[in-house]
């Protein structure tokens, strides 16, 4: 009887240390998330900025200024519900405006031009990494989280349940070309 009651014992801690460390990796998996997606904001807000600097910079024509401009500025200014379809616009207007390599050049050719092309050609490109990133952490919590143990033990707490963000972060061809 002793023996058994051991055993139940035992039983019992390594269920308990299981579910703690199941715990503890569902928690760093939601700080990663916290942490990627302070990162995807930063290289947001950094894109979006670049393109309103060079928007108002005087260098593009009037009418790619404006749809520049107002992409950026409607993406800065975006509530959360709708910052996906914010940034998403701002990429077409990216595409739109450096859809042909001619825009890039006259831009580099500006003075203080080839420094903002840079800086928009890094912007364009550390965006799609920094969603890739976040949303690589948002699947691995969700996946952890529909495991049976996590909902019957509410390991997740009252933790919200992670939403992977979706847009259209494909860059103007001619900048991507710069890029590589």
């Amino acid at each position: 009887m002793t023996a058994t009651l051991i055993w139940i014992l035992v039983a019992l801690v390594a269920i308990g240390l299981y579910l703690s460390w199941t715990a503890g990796r569902l928690d760093r998996l939601h700080a990663r998330i916290d942490a990627a997606r302070a990162a995807l904001d930063a290289q947001l807000l950094r894109r979006a900025s670049v393109a309103q600097e060079l928007a108002t910079s005087g260098v593009l024509d009037p009418a790619a200024s404006i749809v520049l401009y107002e992409a950026a500025h409607a993406a800065r200014q975006a509530e959360e519900e709708q910052r996906e379809v914010a940034e998403s616009e701002l990429s077409q207007a990216l595409r739109a405006v450096f859809a042909e390599r001619e825009q890039v050049e006259a831009v580099r050719a500006a003075p203080g031009g080839e420094e903002a092309a840079r800086e928009l050609t890094e912007a364009v490109r550390r965006v799609p990494m920094a969603r890739r990133f976040h949303n690589d952490a948002v699947g691995a919590a969700r996946r952890l989280r529909e495991h049976r143990k996590v909902r019957w033990f509410r390991l997740a707490g009252h933790a919200p349940f992670p939403m992977a963000f979706e847009m259209d972060d494909e860059p103007p061809a001619a900048l991507a070309d710069r890029a590589s």
